[in-house]
């Protein structure tokens, strides 16, 4: 995608981006980095929020740690955009591929191990990467997932900021590379029904939490109508989608009953074909 003021301004509503050009313009980016087509940055707004953009993907793919919970990027991301629109950051990718060769292999496995042993998610990704025996259960994903639920307002049960679903998102995203679908549809499984009954927890953020689960119920829906050879799984996951119709949140109803028109439909269209 061109990254111009008028791409960026198709990613988020005239008043954000306002907001986002003030931002760029008053120089609150205090950092800004870029290796190949990934772009990370920390920006001042009433705190210091992180800020990650894709600048080949379709919408930029914006993610932020802020609390917005309105439609397309937050004004954080648009000033992150609007700074590359102005100029590139410097690309690192050919200096860590440097680093990377002259590296010796023993100091480079240590370094990797100590990383994989205190990041959970960064250890999940490099399982499903190099390590085809691993897999995770809806319920061992489901859980962890739902400690971020009541990590992040230990106080009260209700939720009034966004969490980051990002890990399972690389997660599934990971596992969808690697080919093995089912695994990712695990994931997505997880986080759908992680989302759906922890959904009368959220106060003011519910775009946030919406966008999520409406991204986890699509990423399910085609990750299992792409795991071939998988019959029982299938027919598992539209049961799946289809007592969540009842049981789930009432109006994530609609979105359950369409989740599992579209699988039918792909699993129909893999048959006939």
């Amino acid at each position: 995608m061109s990254v111009t003021a008028d791409a960026v301004r198709e990613v988020c509503t005239d008043a954000v981006f306002e907001r986002g050009q003030a931002y760029f313009t008053e120089n609150r980016i205090r950092e800004i980095h870029r290796v190949d087509d990934t772009v990370t940055a920390v920006v001042m707004g009433s705190h210091q929020y992180d800020v990650r953009v894709n600048l080949a993907a379709d919408g930029f793919d914006p993610w932020c740690t802020c609390p917005y919970d309105g439609p397309g990027a937050c004004k954080h991301a648009v000033a992150v955009l609007l700074r590359c629109v102005d100029e590139f950051p410097p690309d690192e990718g050919d200096r860590l591929d440097a680093a990377l060769d002259a590296a010796d292999p023993d100091d480079l496995r240590a370094f990797l191990r100590d990383a994989l042993a205190t990041d959970a998610g960064l250890r999940g990704r490099f399982f499903a990467r190099f390590d085809e025996s691993s897999t995770r259960s809806v319920d061992e994903l489901r859980a962890a997932i739902d400690r971020r639920f009541e990590e992040a307002n230990p106080e009260y049960y209700v939720v009034f900021e966004p969490i980051d679903f990002s890990e399972w998102f690389d997660l599934s995203t990971e596992y969808r590379e690697q080919g093995r679908d089912a695994a990712a549809a695990a994931v997505y499984r997880a986080l759908v029904e992680s989302l759906d009954d922890n959904m009368e927890r959220v106060d003011g953020v519910y775009d946030h939490f919406s966008q999520a689960f409406t991204r986890a119920l699509d990423g399910y829906v085609e990750s299992a109508a792409a795991a071939d050879g998988e019959a029982d799984g299938a027919t598992d996951a539209v049961a799946f989608l289809e007592e969540r119709m009842e049981s789930g949140t009432p109006y994530l109803g609609d979105q359950f009953e369409r989740a599992a028109a579209e699988l039918r439909e792909e699993l129909a269209e893999g048959t006939n074909g």
